[in-house]
């Protein structure tokens, strides 16, 4: 249950920064709520899969998500350009979250 409440709180960072970008540095009302909302509720599910999983894999996977998310948004939604360099590092976040995954649950 902590990995669905860790991926919902990912996909939150995905929202509320997306909805960031919109708000133009917060001077439009209804993407700032959003942003701030969208903000609680991803740290308060953080906050909650933080308590049975590992710092090093939870906070990983979430800033993970963000990431790959908020890239992924720029590239799809905000048409954004997608290099081939910036696949590859998107990639690389995701391998980089996996191997830690992996290695955490070693020994």
């Amino acid at each position: 249950m902590q990995w669905v409440v860790l991926i919902i709180a990912g996909l939150f960072e995905t929202f509320w920064a997306y909805e960031l970008k919109l708000s133009e540095g917060f001077t439009r009302l209804v993407p700032s709520l959003l942003t701030i909302g969208g903000m609680i509720v991803s740290f308060g599910l953080l906050s909650y899969a933080l308590k049975s999983l590992p710092l090093s894999v939870g906070y990983a996977v979430w800033t993970g998500i963000g990431i790959v998310g908020a890239a992924v948004m720029g590239i799809v939604v905000l048409k954004e350009p997608a290099s081939v360099a910036k696949l590859v590092c998107i990639v690389l976040v995701i391998v980089g979250i996996v191997g830690l995954n992996l290695t955490t649950h070693e020994g």
